[in-house]
Protein backbone atom coordinates (compact mmCIF):
# COMPACT_ATOMS: atom_id res chain seq x y z
CA UNK A 1 0.00 0.00 0.00
CA UNK A 2 1.27 3.46 -0.79
CA UNK A 3 0.79 6.28 2.08
CA UNK A 4 0.73 10.14 1.29
CA UNK A 5 1.02 12.41 4.53
CA UNK A 6 -0.99 15.28 4.04
CA UNK A 7 0.08 18.61 5.43
CA UNK A 8 -1.26 21.61 6.04
CA UNK A 9 -0.01 24.81 6.54
CA UNK A 10 -0.31 29.13 7.34
CA UNK A 11 1.96 31.06 8.16
CA UNK A 12 4.09 28.77 10.26
CA UNK A 13 7.46 27.82 8.08
CA UNK A 14 9.83 27.27 11.33
CA UNK A 15 6.96 24.75 12.40
CA UNK A 16 6.32 23.25 9.15
CA UNK A 17 10.23 22.62 8.52
CA UNK A 18 9.96 20.04 11.47
CA UNK A 19 6.48 18.51 10.33
CA UNK A 20 7.69 18.56 6.93
CA UNK A 21 11.18 16.73 7.88
CA UNK A 22 9.24 13.98 9.90
CA UNK A 23 7.62 12.65 6.92
CA UNK A 24 10.38 12.48 4.66
CA UNK A 25 12.48 10.84 7.04
CA UNK A 26 9.88 8.01 7.33
CA UNK A 27 11.37 4.15 7.22
CA UNK A 28 8.74 3.31 4.59
CA UNK A 29 9.00 5.81 1.42
CA UNK A 30 6.00 7.79 1.14
CA UNK A 31 4.66 10.80 -0.91
CA UNK A 32 4.64 14.17 0.84
CA UNK A 33 1.87 16.36 0.05
CA UNK A 34 1.89 19.98 1.81
CA UNK A 35 -1.15 22.83 1.08
CA UNK A 36 -0.17 25.71 1.69
CA UNK A 37 -3.24 28.29 2.75
CA UNK A 38 -1.84 31.32 1.00
CA UNK A 39 0.61 31.97 3.37
CA UNK A 40 2.59 35.59 3.26
CA UNK A 41 5.73 34.37 4.92
CA UNK A 42 8.57 32.23 4.00
CA UNK A 43 6.73 29.06 3.52
CA UNK A 44 6.68 28.83 -0.72
CA UNK A 45 10.25 29.84 -1.20
CA UNK A 46 10.93 26.70 1.71
CA UNK A 47 8.87 24.28 0.30
CA UNK A 48 9.93 25.31 -3.48
CA UNK A 49 13.54 24.49 -2.36
CA UNK A 50 12.53 21.24 -1.66
CA UNK A 51 11.80 20.43 -5.27
CA UNK A 52 10.46 16.46 -6.17
CA UNK A 53 10.56 15.53 -2.68
CA UNK A 54 7.34 17.13 -1.85
CA UNK A 55 4.08 17.75 -3.75
CA UNK A 56 3.39 21.46 -3.14
CA UNK A 57 0.19 22.96 -3.91
CA UNK A 58 -0.25 26.87 -2.64
CA UNK A 59 -3.64 28.37 -2.78
CA UNK A 60 -4.64 31.67 -4.28
CA UNK A 61 -6.66 33.03 -1.07
CA UNK A 62 -7.20 31.55 2.65
CA UNK A 63 -9.73 28.85 2.61
CA UNK A 64 -9.15 27.85 6.22
CA UNK A 65 -7.96 24.42 7.36
CA UNK A 66 -10.83 22.38 5.94
CA UNK A 67 -10.65 23.08 2.47
CA UNK A 68 -7.46 22.84 2.62
CA UNK A 69 -6.91 19.18 4.15
CA UNK A 70 -9.70 18.19 1.38
CA UNK A 71 -7.64 19.66 -1.15
CA UNK A 72 -4.43 17.70 0.14
CA UNK A 73 -6.28 14.45 0.12
CA UNK A 74 -7.78 15.53 -3.69
CA UNK A 75 -3.64 16.05 -4.43
CA UNK A 76 -2.81 12.87 -3.17
CA UNK A 77 -1.83 9.33 -4.84
CA UNK A 78 -1.77 7.10 -2.03
CA UNK A 79 -4.18 4.83 -0.65
CA UNK A 80 -3.74 5.96 2.75
CA UNK A 81 -3.88 9.31 4.04
CA UNK A 82 -1.85 10.15 6.88
CA UNK A 83 -2.68 13.81 8.24
CA UNK A 84 -0.59 16.04 10.06
CA UNK A 85 -0.66 19.84 10.87
CA UNK A 86 2.07 21.83 10.42
CA UNK A 87 2.92 22.30 14.31
CA UNK A 88 2.71 18.48 14.74
CA UNK A 89 5.15 16.05 13.93
CA UNK A 90 5.40 11.86 13.38
CA UNK A 91 8.01 9.40 14.75
CA UNK A 92 10.25 8.06 11.84
CA UNK A 93 8.32 4.64 12.66
CA UNK A 94 4.68 6.11 12.59
CA UNK A 95 4.04 4.67 8.71
CA UNK A 96 5.78 1.46 8.92
CA UNK A 97 4.10 0.35 11.85
CA UNK A 98 0.23 1.72 10.29
CA UNK A 99 1.31 -0.19 7.22
CA UNK A 100 2.14 -3.60 9.39
CA UNK A 101 -1.11 -3.07 11.19
CA UNK A 102 -3.20 -2.57 8.54
CA UNK A 103 -1.79 -5.80 6.44
CA UNK A 104 -3.10 -7.32 8.92
CA UNK A 105 -6.61 -6.47 8.54
CA UNK A 106 -7.31 -5.25 4.68
CA UNK A 107 -10.76 -4.24 5.55
CA UNK A 108 -9.85 -1.38 7.76
CA UNK A 109 -10.13 2.05 7.00
CA UNK A 110 -8.92 4.30 9.93
CA UNK A 111 -6.08 3.65 11.83
CA UNK A 112 -4.94 5.95 15.48
CA UNK A 113 -1.87 5.85 17.41
CA UNK A 114 -0.41 7.04 20.98
CA UNK A 115 0.44 10.95 20.55
CA UNK A 116 2.47 12.41 23.14
CA UNK A 117 1.58 15.78 23.75
CA UNK A 118 5.03 18.73 23.83
CA UNK A 119 5.28 22.28 24.31
CA UNK A 120 6.68 24.48 21.89
CA UNK A 121 10.18 23.23 22.99
CA UNK A 122 9.31 19.63 22.33
CA UNK A 123 9.69 19.06 25.77
CA UNK A 124 6.99 16.00 26.53
CA UNK A 125 4.06 17.18 28.75
CA UNK A 126 2.04 13.78 28.51
CA UNK A 127 0.60 11.22 26.18
CA UNK A 128 -2.98 10.27 25.21
CA UNK A 129 -3.72 6.94 26.92
CA UNK A 130 -3.58 3.31 25.53
CA UNK A 131 -6.84 2.13 24.63
CA UNK A 132 -7.48 -1.53 24.87
CA UNK A 133 -4.56 -4.44 24.87
CA UNK A 134 -1.44 -5.11 22.91
CA UNK A 135 0.15 -3.29 20.65
CA UNK A 136 -2.28 -3.23 18.16
CA UNK A 137 -6.09 -4.14 18.04
CA UNK A 138 -8.84 -4.05 16.06
CA UNK A 139 -12.51 -3.30 16.23
CA UNK A 140 -15.11 -4.60 13.71
CA UNK A 141 -17.28 -1.37 12.24
CA UNK A 142 -20.61 -2.53 13.81
CA UNK A 143 -18.65 -1.84 17.16
CA UNK A 144 -16.82 1.45 16.12
CA UNK A 145 -19.47 3.91 16.76
CA UNK A 146 -20.64 2.21 19.86
CA UNK A 147 -16.83 2.70 21.46
CA UNK A 148 -16.95 6.54 20.11
CA UNK A 149 -20.18 7.37 21.82
CA UNK A 150 -19.22 5.83 25.23
CA UNK A 151 -15.58 7.36 24.51
CA UNK A 152 -14.00 3.96 24.91
CA UNK A 153 -11.93 4.44 21.28
CA UNK A 154 -11.40 7.46 20.67
CA UNK A 155 -9.32 8.03 17.48
CA UNK A 156 -8.13 11.62 18.33
CA UNK A 157 -6.34 14.36 16.70
CA UNK A 158 -4.90 14.40 12.93
CA UNK A 159 -1.89 13.82 14.13
CA UNK A 160 -2.70 10.36 15.55
CA UNK A 161 -5.12 9.41 12.76
CA UNK A 162 -4.46 7.65 9.18
CA UNK A 163 -7.30 6.72 6.81
CA UNK A 164 -8.10 4.76 3.24
CA UNK A 165 -8.03 7.96 0.74
CA UNK A 166 -11.12 6.35 -0.71
CA UNK A 167 -13.13 6.27 2.33
CA UNK A 168 -12.40 9.63 3.24
CA UNK A 169 -13.41 10.91 -0.63
CA UNK A 170 -16.80 9.06 0.15
CA UNK A 171 -17.67 11.16 2.62
CA UNK A 172 -17.24 14.63 0.88
CA UNK A 173 -14.04 15.46 3.09
CA UNK A 174 -13.94 17.42 6.20
CA UNK A 175 -16.76 20.10 6.91
CA UNK A 176 -15.58 23.97 6.38
CA UNK A 177 -18.44 24.71 8.54
CA UNK A 178 -16.35 23.37 11.21
CA UNK A 179 -13.41 24.70 11.02
CA UNK A 180 -10.81 23.31 13.42
CA UNK A 181 -13.38 22.82 15.75
CA UNK A 182 -14.19 19.03 15.64
CA UNK A 183 -13.76 19.33 11.68
CA UNK A 184 -11.35 16.28 12.42
CA UNK A 185 -13.81 14.04 14.66
CA UNK A 186 -16.58 14.57 12.35
CA UNK A 187 -14.49 13.26 9.53
CA UNK A 188 -13.69 10.01 11.15
CA UNK A 189 -16.74 9.13 12.38
CA UNK A 190 -18.32 9.73 8.85
CA UNK A 191 -15.01 7.39 7.79
CA UNK A 192 -15.61 4.81 10.09
CA UNK A 193 -19.03 3.57 8.25
CA UNK A 194 -17.03 1.89 6.11
CA UNK A 195 -14.67 -0.53 7.46
CA UNK A 196 -12.98 -1.42 11.06
CA UNK A 197 -10.83 0.40 12.98
CA UNK A 198 -7.30 -0.01 14.33
CA UNK A 199 -5.50 1.20 17.45
CA UNK A 200 -1.64 1.08 17.49
CA UNK A 201 -0.41 1.08 21.67
CA UNK A 202 2.27 2.55 20.49
CA UNK A 203 3.99 6.59 20.76
CA UNK A 204 4.23 7.35 17.04
CA UNK A 205 2.75 10.72 16.73
CA UNK A 206 3.67 14.35 18.42
CA UNK A 207 1.26 17.16 19.62
CA UNK A 208 2.25 20.96 20.13
CA UNK A 209 0.16 22.44 22.91
CA UNK A 210 0.60 25.90 22.79
CA UNK A 211 -1.61 29.16 22.73
CA UNK A 212 -1.10 29.92 19.21
CA UNK A 213 -2.93 26.64 18.50
CA UNK A 214 -6.18 26.55 16.10
CA UNK A 215 -8.43 25.25 18.52
CA UNK A 216 -7.58 27.86 20.95
CA UNK A 217 -9.52 30.44 19.98
CA UNK A 218 -12.85 28.21 20.44
CA UNK A 219 -15.17 29.27 23.49
CA UNK A 220 -15.66 26.46 26.09
CA UNK A 221 -19.44 26.94 24.90
CA UNK A 222 -18.63 26.80 21.67
CA UNK A 223 -16.81 23.55 22.53
CA UNK A 224 -20.00 21.94 24.31
CA UNK A 225 -22.12 22.56 21.59
CA UNK A 226 -19.66 21.21 18.88
CA UNK A 227 -19.64 18.17 21.18
CA UNK A 228 -22.91 17.50 21.56
CA UNK A 229 -23.60 17.76 17.81
CA UNK A 230 -20.91 15.22 17.32
CA UNK A 231 -22.55 12.38 19.49
CA UNK A 232 -25.63 13.08 18.29
CA UNK A 233 -23.73 12.03 14.82
CA UNK A 234 -22.55 9.27 16.48
CA UNK A 235 -25.43 7.98 18.40
CA UNK A 236 -27.39 7.69 14.71
CA UNK A 237 -25.35 5.73 13.74
CA UNK A 238 -24.62 3.05 16.78
CA UNK A 239 -25.54 -0.19 15.16
CA UNK A 240 -28.75 -2.15 16.34
CA UNK A 241 -26.67 -5.07 18.43
CA UNK A 242 -25.67 -2.09 20.91
CA UNK A 243 -28.67 0.06 20.98
CA UNK A 244 -30.08 -1.70 24.46
CA UNK A 245 -26.79 -0.83 25.98
CA UNK A 246 -26.36 2.63 25.39
CA UNK A 247 -27.78 5.46 27.40
CA UNK A 248 -30.45 8.17 26.35
CA UNK A 249 -29.06 11.14 24.00
CA UNK A 250 -30.73 13.58 26.39
CA UNK A 251 -28.08 11.88 29.40
CA UNK A 252 -25.45 11.97 27.26
CA UNK A 253 -25.92 15.91 26.36
CA UNK A 254 -26.27 16.35 30.11
CA UNK A 255 -22.89 14.49 30.76
CA UNK A 256 -20.79 16.94 28.42
CA UNK A 257 -22.77 20.14 29.94
CA UNK A 258 -21.69 19.08 33.78
CA UNK A 259 -17.87 17.88 31.88
CA UNK A 260 -17.48 21.33 30.37
CA UNK A 261 -18.81 23.00 33.58
CA UNK A 262 -16.30 21.28 35.73
CA UNK A 263 -13.70 22.92 33.02
CA UNK A 264 -14.54 26.07 33.22
CA UNK A 265 -13.92 25.91 37.03
CA UNK A 266 -10.96 24.33 36.60
CA UNK A 267 -9.92 27.40 34.13
CA UNK A 268 -11.60 29.57 36.64
CA UNK A 269 -13.84 30.65 34.07
CA UNK A 270 -16.12 32.01 35.78
CA UNK A 271 -18.73 33.21 33.09
CA UNK A 272 -18.24 30.34 31.22
CA UNK A 273 -19.59 28.17 34.08
CA UNK A 274 -22.39 29.81 34.62
CA UNK A 275 -23.41 29.90 31.03
CA UNK A 276 -22.88 26.46 31.08
CA UNK A 277 -24.35 25.34 33.94
CA UNK A 278 -28.09 24.13 34.23
CA UNK A 279 -29.98 21.07 35.86
CA UNK A 280 -27.24 18.54 34.15
CA UNK A 281 -25.70 19.30 37.64
CA UNK A 282 -28.62 17.34 39.31
CA UNK A 283 -28.83 14.26 36.68
CA UNK A 284 -27.49 11.46 38.30
CA UNK A 285 -27.31 9.66 35.25
CA UNK A 286 -25.33 12.72 34.02
CA UNK A 287 -22.53 12.08 36.78
CA UNK A 288 -22.91 7.95 36.34
CA UNK A 289 -21.49 8.52 32.96
CA UNK A 290 -18.54 10.85 33.95
CA UNK A 291 -17.16 8.87 36.72
CA UNK A 292 -17.17 6.06 34.23
CA UNK A 293 -15.35 7.65 31.54
CA UNK A 294 -12.90 9.09 34.07
CA UNK A 295 -12.60 5.29 35.66
CA UNK A 296 -12.14 4.04 32.03
CA UNK A 297 -9.50 6.47 31.23
CA UNK A 298 -7.74 6.15 34.46
CA UNK A 299 -7.38 2.26 34.15
CA UNK A 300 -6.91 2.44 30.02
CA UNK A 301 -9.80 0.82 29.32
CA UNK A 302 -12.26 -1.78 31.47
CA UNK A 303 -11.42 -5.06 30.23
CA UNK A 304 -14.36 -6.05 30.28
CA UNK A 305 -15.70 -3.62 27.74
CA UNK A 306 -12.98 -3.68 25.81
CA UNK A 307 -13.56 -7.43 24.73
CA UNK A 308 -16.66 -6.27 23.62
CA UNK A 309 -15.02 -4.44 21.19
CA UNK A 310 -12.34 -6.25 19.85
CA UNK A 311 -11.95 -8.36 17.07
CA UNK A 312 -8.31 -9.06 16.59
CA UNK A 313 -5.58 -8.92 19.11
CA UNK A 314 -1.74 -8.85 17.81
Amino acid sequence: MKFSVVITTYNRVDLLRRAIDSALQQTVPCEVVVVDDCSTDETQSYVKSLGNSVVYHRNEVNQGHSAAVNTGVEKASGDWIKFLDDDDYLDVKCIEQMCEAIALCPDAVICSCIAAQVDSNGVELSSTPKTGPGLAFYIPQTDVHYGMLLELVPFGTPVQVACRRDAFLKTGGWDAQLNTNCDDIDSWIKIAQFGHAIFLNQCLAYRTIWPGAYNQKFSLQQRLNTNILMKEKIYALVDEKHRLQIPSLDDIKNYLKLHWSIVALKQKNLSSFLTILDTSILSISAWKLLLNTVYSRKSQMNNERVNKLVLIES
